[in-house]
C-alpha cells in the first residue's frame, strides 16, 4: 500500500487535492451546456465508485500483506465499516446542494462560500480526531479564511447590486442558501472516515477494526452510491430549477457528456483519497484543510475562465483581490501549523 510518511510530500500532495476539489466543478460547468446537473450527477457518483475499485487493487495493494486492499476488507470490523458509509451519506446529500448552487449562483460563489464553511468546520473537526497541529495558528489561519468568504459573498451582492438583479434576489438568495447548507453537511464527512482510519502506517498491521485510507475511501464511496438512489431521485423530482426530470433522459445522453460526469469523480476522488493517504502525516486536520484550499481555487475558475463576475463594478474586483490574498494568508499559516 502507498502512503507518504515525509511531511513536505504530504504537503504537496495536499496541494494536488485542492486543485482535485476545486477543479472537479468544471465537469459541471462543461455538461451543463446541454445536461443537467442531476442527469451529470449520477456519472459523477459512477466516477467516484470507479476511481475508489481502481486505486485499492493498485496502490491499495502494493506489498501485499496485512494493509492490501483485499486483505484489509477482509479483516476490517464490519462495525467499523458504518463510519465510512455514513460518511458518504453526509458528502452526498452536501454535495448534492453544492452541485444545486453551483447551477444556481455559479462556481465563483458555491465554492467559496459552500466549502469555505466545510473547511471551518471540518477542520476543527478533524483537529479533534488527531489534535495534530498547532491550535492557536490553526484557528488564526481560519479566522483569515472565514473574512475571505465574507469577502467573496460582499463581491456577490456587489455585482448583483450594480446589475439591478432585483429580480433576481429570490434566485440569488436560493445559491447562498444551498451552499451554506452543503457546507454545513459537508464539514463532516472527513472526521467521519478519519475515526475508523489506522494513521500509524509504519506499523506491521493495520490495528484490529481499523481501515487503511484505501479500504474506507472505498466504502465511503459505497454509501455516496447507495445514499444517490434518495437524494438524487428527490432532486430530480422536487429540482430548486427548472422542470422535474426523468431517469430516463440520463440513458438518452451521449458518450461524451456521460464520460465528463465521470471525469469529474475521478478528479474529486483523486484530491479525497491523496487527503486521507497524507492525514497520519501531515495531520487530519492539516490535510483537509489545506485541501479544501480548493475554495480559492474554484472561485479563480469562476472569476477567470467562465467570467461570471464580468461587468461586475471596481468594488467586487477590490473585495475578490481581498479575498485570494486573505485565503493564502490562511493557507500559509496552517502549513506553518502542522510543522
Amino acid at each position: 500500500m502507498y502512503y507518504c510518511s515525509n511531511y513536505v510530500t504530504a504537503v504537496l500532495l495536499c496541494v494536488v487535492t485542492m486543485f482535485c476539489w476545486g477543479s472537479w466543478g468544471n465537469t459541471q460547468k462543461l455538461a451543463g451546456k446541454t445536461w443537467r446537473f442531476e442527469l451529470f450527477y449520477w456519472d459523477y457518483v459512477l466516477g467516484l465508485v470507479l476511481f475508489a475499485v481502481l486505486a485499492g487493487f493498485t496502490a491499495g495493494s502494493l506489498g501485499g500483506g496485512p494493509w492490501s486492499f483485499v486483505e484489509n476488507i477482509k479483516s476490517s470490523s464490519p462495525s467499523q465499516w458504518v463510519w465510512p458509509f455514513l460518511g458518504g451519506i453526509v458528502f452526498n446529500a452536501s454535495n448534492i446542494l453544492l452541485s444545486a448552487a453551483i447551477a444556481v449562483a455559479g462556481m465563483s460563489v458555491a465554492f467559496p462560500v459552500g466549502v469555505g464553511l466545510a473547511l471551518v468546520g471540518g477542520t476543527v473537526a478533524n483537529w479533534f480526531v488527531d489534535g495534530k497541529g498547532n491550535p492557536w495558528l490553526i484557528w488564526t489561519g481560519l479566522a483569515i479564511i472565514v473574512v475571505s468568504i465574507v469577502c467573496n459573498a460582499l463581491a456577490f451582492k456587489a455585482k448583483q447590486d450594480a446589475s439591478g438583479g432585483a429580480s433576481d434576489s429570490s434566485t440569488v438568495k436560493k445559491g447562498l442558501v444551498l451552499a451554506i447548507c452543503a457546507g454545513l453537511l459537508m464539514s463532516w464527512f472527513s472526521p467521519l472516515v478519519n475515526r475508523v482510519v489506522d494513521m500509524g502506517f509504519a506499523n506491521a498491521a493495520p490495528e484490529a477494526g481499523k481501515m487503511t485510507p484505501y479500504t474506507a475511501f472505498f466504502v465511503f464511496t459505497l454509501g455516496v452510491f447507495a445514499s444517490n438512489f434518495v437524494f438524487n431521485t428527490i432532486m430530480m423530482k422536487k429540482p430548486v430549477s427548472g422542470e422535474p426530470v426523468n431517469i430516463s433522459a440520463w440513458f438518452k445522453g451521449n458518450p461524451l457528456v456521460h464520460f465528463v460526469g465521470i471525469l469529474g469523480g475521478c478528479i474529486w476522488a483523486t484530491g479525497t483519497l491523496l487527503s486521507f493517504v497524507t492525514a497520519g502525516t501531515a495531520g487530519a486536520a492539516i490535510a483537509y484543510a489545506l485541501g479544501q484550499g480548493a475554495t480559492l481555487v474554484s472561485a479563480l475558475w469562476g472569476i477567470l475562465v467562465w467570467r461570471e463576475f464580468k461587468g461586475a463594478p471596481k468594488s467586487a474586483g477590490i473585495l475578490n483581490f481581498s479575498m485570494i490574498v486573505l485565503f493564502l494568508a490562511g493557507i500559509a499559516l496552517l502549513i506553518v501549523a502542522g510543522q
